[in-house]
């Protein structure tokens, strides 16, 4: 019988020390729990910290677990299930508004399509399941960074570019931005990725209010706007359409 890895036990028991108990521990309360030198100890964490798996608190100095985890927590909601358990709510969504709808999830620093209902027209279009959009300059991807720390983190630290003049860049703007998103619940990419295209999208929550994609409406700008303003029933339709998946994946009524 192979052996089991030593570090990767030390590794895991560490997780499940910081899990438990106090929300936060010091380097030599985690040493002499799992009976570790405290040079052991301070490799390990350190390689979870690099990982995202474990956050240091800058003032005290001790260890949390970290926002990666939460991704890895909502890994029983396989991408497949969120895909049909939203094509209902998805193909109703692009008949009654007449535009293309995107359903996206955080991967690789980006924003993955996992399924793409397309405008209900007889217009030619391209499938765009698995294709990757930025974080910072999308809808989708706004809506991500306001909810999720990992995509949050990951757009702040990653290479924002410039795709049109519209792109937000400066990161005081962007955050401010993620702000409004989180007070109104949507975001808007109007020409900030692809010339005379506008989005907006909202966010699908689970059981427990953590975000495991979004939903966004996308189209031509002239037709999602009036004025220099998105079409207001645009954006209750496509949040109803974001709460009515979340609770089909376990979110209660919100």
């Amino acid at each position: 019988m192979a052996k089991n890895i030593q570090s990767l036990e030390r590794a895991a028991a560490m997780l499940r020390l910081l899990a438990g108990g106090e929300r936060r521990l010091g380097l030599s309360d985690i040493a002499s729990s799992l009976d570790l030198a405290k040079g052991t100890a301070h490799g390990i964490l350190r390689t979870l910290q690099a990982e995202g798996f474990v956050e240091q608190d800058a003032a005290s100095g001790r260890y949390q677990l970290g926002a990666e985890l939460l991704r890895l927590g909502n890994s029983y909601l396989d991408v497949h299930e969120l895909r049909s358990r939203a094509v209902v709510w998805t193909d109703d969504l692009a008949r009654s508004s007449g535009e293309s709808v995107h359903l996206g999830v955080v991967h690789q620093q980006g924003v993955l399509i996992v399924h793409h209902v397309f405008r209900p027209d007889d217009s030619r279009q391209v499938l765009e399941v698995g294709a990757m959009q930025p974080l910072h300059s999308t809808a989708l991807g706004k809506v991500l960074c306001a909810y999720d720390p990992v995509a949050h983190s990951e757009a702040v630290e990653g290479k924002r570019d410039s795709f049109t003049g519209r792109t937000v860049t400066d990161l005081e703007e962007f955050e401010m931005s993620l702000a409004l998103t989180r007070a109104r619940g949507w975001a808007v990419d109007m020409e900030e990725t692809w010339e005379g295209v506008a989005a907006v999208a909202a966010p699908i929550h689970d059981r427990r209010r953590m975000p495991v994609g979004a939903i966004a409406i996308t189209g031509a700008v002239e037709r999602l706007r009036t004025g220099d303003e998105l079409r207001p029933e645009l954006i209750a339709a496509v949040r109803e359409c974001a709460r009515s998946v979340s609770r089909e994946v376990g979110a209660g009524r919100f």
